[in-house]
């Protein structure tokens, strides 16, 4: 076995209503002035309601940031950052998706009084090397696993960067399925299949493999595939809601450790470029990609199997029994198909292709060498 690291959140709370005790898992780290980053929509759903007079029993002041954005900017991390550094942050939480834990860990980061870096300082592998104020994450959806990754990433002027630094990984996730309930079935269903995704390309990681990402990317699928369908379809289902925050935390877990590669390398300028959701553009470009490994990949595709289809596995060949089932679950839960379904236009899969070949970072994670010929047939074969 080849020496490998790990390293995760150091504390998970997994319970339906436990987000109702954030405020005193705040006062339990000794914070007096907690900064909450989060989006207009977590306000527009009333999802804090509940959490907020919490604060006030706990003698914690609490500010709200809700101005985060899909695909979070530079100037959006640095205005949250100065509002913590405004009112003495001493704590930060992030509550909502993808976007709004990754600035989170920024601003927990960014904000802390002793912290001489700054945001362009730290783009990359490892520059971030200072302290960080305490961070909590709350996941509203299911899917980017940001709540146990070490990964913040922010749209600049050229693109995407990301900051990839043990710094960031949060103190506590609390994993909470009624703060799911309320979203869209398009939602949930996107979501779903980008941790999925990062459950599969962990598993099949050229570098970084290691056996205990390979046990929480197997049970990330066999939850999240098993959920999946329910969760869109009975929106109110507690159970499945809290298997797929779950499913899709371990998945995380998984990708922190062993990276993603050529599903999220060419869906990155698929958001950059139309704007499409991060998990939508993962899964419109998935099987795509998982037939171009294909030749590579065949007996862990096959290995995946059993945690997808479990008793409906058939004799014969289990790879592609594998893409055939992503591919029917795909369309079971409402997602567009096909690039074009989703307003992706075909005279712009050359450009896509060469986006794509700037992510050499996830590239180099993929079991088969993709050139940008490659990206372009996979692309068209997505069109």
């Amino acid at each position: 076995m080849q020496a490998f690291n790990f390293s995760t959140t150091a504390h998970l709370i997994c319970a339906s209503g436990a987000a109702a005790q954030l405020a005193q898992e705040c006062a339990a780290r000794g914070a007096r002035n907690v900064l909450l980053v989060t989006d207009a929509g977590i306000l527009r759903h009333n999802l804090l309601e509940s959490i907020l007079p919490g604060f006030s029993a706990a003698g914690v002041n609490l500010q709200v940031y809700s101005d985060v954005l899909a695909d979070p900017a530079e100037e959006l991390v640095l205005a949250a950052t100065e509002q913590a550094r405004a009112m003495g942050a001493d704590l930060i939480v992030g509550f909502g998706g993808g976007s709004s834990m990754d600035t989170a860990k920024l601003v927990a980061y960014l904000a802390h009084p002793a912290q001489r870096q700054s945001l362009s300082d730290i783009y990359g592998v490892n520059q971030a090397s200072g302290v960080r104020l305490p961070l909590i994450q709350v996941p509203t959806t299911a899917g980017t696993g940001s709540e146990v990754t070490p990964i913040s990433i922010v749209t600049t002027a050229t693109g995407k960067s990301g900051v990839v630094s043990q710094q960031l990984l949060p103190d506590l996730a609390i994993l909470d399925a009624q703060l799911t309930v309320g979203l869209p079935g398009p939602v949930t269903a996107a979501t779903g299949i980008d941790a999925m995704v990062h459950a599969i390309e962990a598993y099949t990681s050229k570098l970084r493999k290691n056996p205990i990402s390979d046990l929480l990317a197997r049970e990330a699928l066999r939850l999240l595939s098993a959920h999946l369908e329910r969760a869109v379809r009975e929106p109110q289902d507690l159970e499945a809601r809290q298997a797929m925050l779950l499913g899709a935390c371990l998945a995380g877990q998984a990708f922190a450790n062993a990276p993603v590669a050529a599903v999220h390398a060419l869906a990155y300028p698929l958001g950059i470029t139309f704007h499409l959701p991060h998990g939508l553009s993962n899964a419109l470009v998935l099987n795509s990609v998982l037939a171009f490994n294909l030749p590579q990949a065949h007996s862990l595709y096959a290995e995946l199997a059993p945690c997808v289809l479990g008793k409906r596995l058939l004799p014969g060949d289990a790879a592609a029994q594998l893409i055939e089932e992503l591919h029917r679950l795909h369309e079971a839960v409402g997602l567009p198909m096909r690039l074009r379904d989703a307003g992706v236009t075909r005279e712009s899969l050359p450009e896509l292709a060469r986006s794509a070949m700037q992510q050499q970072r996830l590239l180099v994670n993929n079991p088969r060498p993709v050139l940008e010929a490659d990206a372009l047939a996979i692309y068209t074969a997505a069109y």
